[in-house]
């Protein structure tokens, strides 16, 4: 009886975080405590090397250390800075939430993160990304609000490309190394209208505006991009991501202006919590 309500505790709040599994971006709300997940992303691309098709690939590993903490880990391998498949390099996330204001059907709540990333690929242009372009740390804050099957969720951040040519004094500096990046994301639960066990497919609408401003370089300075997605849930442990991302303005020289990415994500549940020895009855 206790195993089973505490399934379905953790069924219930699996769904009702179900609209914050936003695709592009992190919700200020962690996975279940304890918990592991394994995750794969692919995104495509054609970039301004090569009119051919561009791939890039991100496993990752994901643990819920507890309620307040959760922490990432992830490799990229991709072909788009040359002709050849490489591995890129690898990215740390951690992230501490410090505000939960819990109500029937909805919650406010309030996160902070940071990432460090090394990459192997050299410096070609202007837009600061620590997801295999660039080695560099981010560290920002995450508000999360939910209201019965809407999340909005805002992020800001600071990024810091390290690198050498970063210290080299070179007047003015061809090249940006600190940005601040925003996103504005909504989800939306569209299916099922009424839950009525575990074995229900969830179905997520997504829409996200993702942006970034460089703060050490004026002549290209931000860009904004739009990404609607679709995501799938299925027993609440199995996620599938179908997004689209998409340039709405910018003036820099970006290495693409669009993608097309889809993951897939599986959580075990309980996996980092302890088994209880067994114990003799006298």
């Amino acid at each position: 009886m206790k195993k089973s309500i505490c399934l379905l505790l953790i069924f219930a709040a699996l769904v009702a975080r179900g609209q914050e599994l936003y695709p592009y971006s992190e919700p200020a709300s962690n996975m279940p405590s304890k918990s592991l997940s394994l995750k794969h992303t692919t995104m495509f691309m054609r970039t301004v090397h090569s009119p051919s098709i561009r791939q890039r690939h991100m496993p990752e590993v994901m643990l819920g250390l507890n309620k307040n903490w959760m922490v990432h880990g992830s490799l990229n391998f991709s072909d788009m800075h040359g002709e050849g498949f490489i591995w890129e390099g690898a990215r740390f996330y951690a992230k501490y939430r410090f505000l939960s204001k819990d109500e029937v059907h909805k919650h406010f709540r309030m996160a902070a993160f940071g990432a460090v990333a090394y990459s192997r690929n050299h410096l070609d242009h202007n837009e600061l990304n620590l997801m295999g372009d660039q080695s560099g740390l981010q560290y920002g804050l995450i508000a999360t609000q939910l209201w019965n099957k809407l999340a909005v969720s805002g992020t800001g951040s600071m990024v810091e490309v390290l690198n050498k040519r970063r210290w080299q004094k070179i007047e003015p500096s061809p090249y940006a190394f600190r940005a601040f990046q925003y996103s504005l994301s909504a989800g939306f639960l569209v299916f099922p209208l009424t839950y009525k066990n575990y074995d229900q497919t969830n179905v997520n609408l997504y829409l996200e505006l993702l942006g970034s401003r460089n703060l050490n370089y004026s002549r290209e300075g931000y860009y904004v991009d739009l990404a609607p997605s679709i995501q799938a849930i299925f027993k609440s442990t199995g996620k599938l991501n179908i997004g689209y991302r998409f340039q709405l303005d910018s003036d820099i020289y970006r290495l693409s202006k669009r993608s097309f990415m889809i993951s897939y994500e599986h959580i075990f549940l309980n996996a980092l919590r302890k088994k209880r020895k067994p114990t003799l009855l006298s």
